[in-house]
Order: C-alpha cells, then structure tokens, then sequence
C-alpha cells in the first residue's frame, strides 16, 4: 500500500476517496515499468480491497512467460551436479526433481508430495500418478524412466523427494532447497519451473497432441500453453492458433 500512498500523493488523489478509477490509474500509470504479469497481481489484489467492477474494467494482462527449457547440455551438467552432491539425501532428492521434473512434468509443490507408491508399471512404460492439485497419470519420458524407477527403489520411506522430515506445504521449499545445492557459480540451476518447462516444451518440439499435453501437465485452458510455446520453433505461437490447433485434433 505504501507505492499506492505515494501515487496519490504525487497525483494529488485522496486515498480515502480509493475507487476503482484510482485503483486502475495506479495499475496503468503508477506501475508502468512494472511486468503485465506484476501489473495485473496488483490489480486483482486492489479489487479485493474496494470490491469488484459493476462492469469488467481494464484490459487483461498477460501472464508471465514460461522459464526457457534446459538445453540438452544444461541437463547433462545439472545430472552431474546432481550426482557430485556430499550428501546422499541431498542428491537423490535432487535427482528425483531431475526426474519428477523434466520426466514427468511435475509443479513444485507436487514434487514435494510425490510418493514410492506414485511410481507405477515396467521402465518402458513407467506412470506417475500425480493427485494434488489436478489428478492425472502422467507417462516418463524415456531419459528419465529408469532412472526415476531406480530411484524410487532406494528411497527409505513414503516421500521420493527430500527424505528428512520438513513441511512440506511450505511454499518456497523446493526453492530452498535448489538454492543450497552446491554447485559452479557459472552453472545452470536446478529449477522445478524450467524442468516442467522443459517437459512441456519437448512434447511441444514433438508434436504430442495438445489435448494429450493439456491432460498430461494439468493445464486446463489450451491458451495457457502460450507461455511454452514461446520458446518452441514450429509451435502454435498465438492463442488463436493453439485453439485452433485443439479444434483440429478434436473434430
């Protein structure tokens, strides 16, 4: 509230007086430099304040773009990385994000619930079943399969992710814990978006069908594929396109 007290305060506007036409001065011309993404937070947290518009007001901002996947190059250095860990807890559960990640197109926060029993059928056909926030089986793609098999072999315990007890609701854990990876300050780091970006921008590269990608990554609108397919050569590259391209796979 303090960036909004001062706009008032250089506009001359009274903050006792905050209304949707002062709220959506300040997102236009107070946060001008700012991200659409950040721009539009800032909206949406205002309109919970003086409620929402008796008609819709302001054009929607896009959403942040995707994390660039990790190169071919980059992956075989973080799995080096990964193995080269002092400590046996931590580069298994760096290997297990590796492979939650990039295999099987896991978000953070279901990397972090993830269990043996999750890790299902052969190594040529290994499924993850993921139940948080979007129920789905996800199949692993074939770099990752026997090693995220192997690994859930050698876990001790439920949690194929981060062995010790921790809270595992914590927003910011998966984070934390890449953060205290050792690692060459010139090295790629070990992120849980870019690994689901990767996974969802191979299957892009490979022509997956989208309805398959949208089912397999939890994503429920097709647009929201825009944000990947950014990075992708020959990939749907507008909103219009993915929906069409949708439209085209369902007749």
């Amino acid at each position: 509230m303090a960036r909004l007290e001062h706009f008032c305060d250089v506009e001359g506007l009274a903050m006792a007086s905050l209304g949707h036409e002062v709220t959506a001065a300040f997102v236009e011309k107070g946060l001008s430099s700012r991200t659409p993404s950040t721009r539009g937070t800032y909206r949406s947290v205002l309109r919970q304040v003086v409620g929402p518009p008796r008609v819709r007001a302001g054009a929607p901002f896009s959403a942040s773009p995707a994390p660039a996947p990790y190169r071919p190059d980059e992956r075989s250095e973080l799995w080096a990385m990964a193995m080269a860990q002092p400590k046996a807890w931590r580069r298994h559960s760096a290997l297990v994000l590796m492979a939650l990640g990039i295999g099987a197109g896991l978000r953070a926060g279901e990397i972090t619930l993830a269990t043996t029993a999750d890790v299902v059928g052969r190594t040529g056909s290994l499924r993850v079943s993921v139940g948080v926030e979007v129920p789905r089986t996800v199949r692993v793609q074939p770099d990752y399969a026997a090693p995220l098999a192997a690994l859930a072999k050698r876990t001790d315990g439920t949690f194929l992710f981060h062995r010790p007890a921790v809270d595992r609701n914590y927003y910011n854990f998966v984070n934390d814990f890449c953060r205290q990876l050792v690692c060459d300050p010139g090295a790629p780091k070990l992120s849980a978006n870019r690994c689901r970006s990767s996974f969802i921008c191979d299957h892009l590269a490979a022509g997956t069908p989208l309805s398959v990608l949208l089912e397999m990554s939890g994503i429920k609108e097709v647009e929201s594929l825009l944000r990947y397919a950014v990075h992708v050569e020959g990939a749907p590259h507008s909103k219009a396109a993915l929906r069409h391209q949708l439209a085209i796979e369902r007749p």
